[in-house]
């Protein structure tokens, strides 16, 4: 008796007729496959099927015969699929987030860290909120994000990579697009939009900048991601003040400058559960010192980008 045997009375079975199991199921010819059947059935030493009107149906013998006959096919499968494994052992996983954006400073430094583990572990990039990437880190789907420090998250840890400036973002035919540096008080005449809850770190930063100097805002939106900000700041002629990286993302037809002062900042750092065991995590984590190092000489002086 052979899996064949097996596989072809189970198809045959499950479909009700030999001429759909072997068109649809099996791709071999019906001749073929009666006789394979009849092999079997000598093999058992008892009818297994019978032919009637209304098509194939099971003799007592056979019906209990496919029980048997579907688990020792899922055995062989079974055994096979661990053979393979241990011939061919998976890469170990390690997936690594981005806030929105970053990927396109932090990504190239992230993956000369991970040199060494690339031929031995398989790397998956993801992009999304920071809000999101934490979430996936305390469900473990993460292992390491590029993110903000996010509140009430008691199962992460943090390590700073960089220290990122704000810039006034605003469309390039605006009256303040001919200045070198915007002082923040002419935001308060200014249509101006600020981030959402979505953002909550940045959200806090900009509304404490807001507060300290006094600014009669009335914000007419508040938004939800880097992508949207841009959009609606082309769209609307409004302004609105962004971390620097989203300096590397705008059309012609927005452009960004420096604040006037002590511009608001926010800090940049990569997040992971504490109780995450993962070797390349532990090997990643130790050279975010020099990851920071690249970052503070990414923060050169604001430059006016039209």
């Amino acid at each position: 008796m052979e899996l064949r045997h097996l596989r072809y009375f189970v198809a045959i079975a499950e479909s009700g007729s030999f001429t759909t199991a072997a068109t649809q199921r099996l791709n071999t010819a019906q001749p073929s496959l009666s006789r394979q059947i009849r092999e079997l059935e000598a093999e058992v030493g008892v009818q297994l099927l019978t032919r009637s009107k209304h098509g194939i149906e099971l003799t007592a013998a056979g019906r209990a015969f496919l029980d048997h006959a579907r688990i020792a096919l899922a055995e062989a499968e079974a055994g096979g699929e661990a053979a393979r494994k241990a011939a061919y052992p998976a890469k170990p996983t390690f997936v690594l987030g981005f806030l929105t954006g970053q990927e396109m400073d932090w990504l190239p430094e992230a993956i000369k860290v991970l040199r060494d583990e690339l031929p031995r572990t398989e790397i998956t990039i993801l992009s999304k909120t920071s809000p999101w990437l934490a979430e996936a880190l305390t469900r473990g789907k993460v292992d390491l994000a590029f993110m903000r420090a996010e509140p009430d998250m008691p199962s992460l840890a943090y390590k700073f990579v960089a220290k990122e400036r704000f810039v006034a973002v605003l469309p390039s035919d605006h009256r303040l697009a001919a200045l070198d540096e915007i002082d923040p008080r002419e935001f308060s005449s200014e249509r101006f939009m600020t981030l959402s809850s979505a953002a909550p770190t940045a959200k806090v930063v900009i509304d404490e900048f807001v507060s300290r100097w006094g600014l009669d805002t009335r914000p007419i939106q508040e938004i939800d991601n880097l992508a949207t900000a841009v959009s609606l700041v082309a769209s609307t002629g409004a302004v609105c003040l962004l971390p620097a990286y989203a300096e590397k993302i705008l059309p012609v037809s927005v452009i960004s400058r420096p604040l006037a002062g002590e511009p608001p900042t926010i800090d940049l750092v990569v997040g992971y559960s504490k109780t995450n065991p993962s070797q390349t995590l532990q090997r990643f984590l130790a050279r975010v010192d020099d990851l920071a190092s690249q970052g503070h000489k990414k923060q050169t002086r604001p430059r006016r980008v039209a």
